[in-house]
């Protein structure tokens, strides 16, 4: 058994989710004259990959410690929504679907393609990576309720669409882009297709049913597009925790690791090792499948 990494690196140069505490890190002591090298770190929990906890947005639900192995581990689908979903653009269940198997309680990992917008990416964009990523509707947090999933990943800023949260209200040029856009493609303004009573939706209507997310995946997430294999979750044991950094990986079988790690030879990688560049997928055969088909 051979591990697929699909967490970010996380340094200083992370951004956290916008008006979060970013990482700070110093040394407090140095191998010459104190023996050791030590660092401080400061930092919320919304910085780098990170899982939300049910109390992020749910008083009574459950901290992070009390998150067993069992449900932060299991079967997964990784879907690919890059070849359907732009910027400020909805995704739906059927979209899912359409490119690979859910079976009821999986993990679902979702890549829009925006963690190339990431800033460990030579194609970074912090804007587009906070502000521009594609999200769903309530449509798609009611058939996720029905497929009982586990929890969801997304390899963007959030797991809401970004004009579904404050920052609406913060980045109004962009809000204005939004609005154009939804009144061109889905016929309503931004306010009458997100109005007040699905803010937020993804956090508010979903962590109350145990259904949390882990957001700012990346990594090599591009080699297991529209795949299914096991992943697991793995923040601190935090008593109290709301949410937690975390680190987030893909298990495969030691024949597939070798058929994953040739193609991924073809690519152009990060310095960190990760596959880089917006069109990466597609220029080295790891892009979308067809809408019909579906990989187990």
């Amino acid at each position: 058994m051979k591990f697929i990494d699909l967490s970010i690196p996380i340094g200083i140069g992370t951004p956290a989710w916008p008006t979060y505490e970013p990482l700070q890190m110093k040394y407090f002591k140095r191998l010459a004259p104190n023996g050791a090298n030590g660092q401080l770190l400061t930092h919320s929990n919304h910085v780098g990959t990170h899982l939300d906890g049910e109390i992020h947005f749910y008083t009574p639900g459950k901290d992070i410690a009390d998150l067993k192995l069992d449900y932060l581990t299991g079967p997964a689908a990784i879907v690919d929504l890059s070849d359907c979903c732009g910027a400020y653009d909805v995704y739906t269940s059927k979209m899912v679907e359409e490119r690979v198997e859910v079976k009821t309680g999986d993990i679902l990992i979702i890549h829009t393609g925006f963690h190339h917008f990431g800033w460990d990416q030579p194609t970074a964009d912090e804007i587009s990576y906070m502000v521009k990523h594609p999200g769903p509707d309530r449509e798609f947090a009611v058939w996720a309720k029905k497929k009982k999933l586990k929890w969801i990943g997304v390899d963007c800023g959030s797991a809401d669409h970004p004009m579904n949260t404050i920052i609406r209200d913060w980045m109004p040029r962009q809000a204005r882009q939004a609005d154009a856009h939804f009144k061109q493609k889905y016929g309503k303004s931004l306010a009458e297709f997100y109005d007040d009573s699905k803010y937020q939706l993804m956090h508010l209507e979903m962590f109350n049913h145990g259904i949390i997310h882990a957001e700012c995946l990346g990594g090599d997430i591009d080699l297991l597009l529209n795949q299914r294999c096991e992943v697991g979750c793995f923040p601190w044991r935090l008593v109290e925790g709301e949410s937690c950094i975390a680190r987030i990986v893909a298990y495969v079988d030691d024949k597939r690791y070798d058929a994953l790690m040739k193609k991924k030879a073809r690519c152009k990688l990060t310095k960190w090792g990760d596959i880089a560049g917006a069109k990466a997928e597609a220029l080295h055969g790891l892009g979308p499948a067809k809408k019909s088909a579906k990989k187990k």
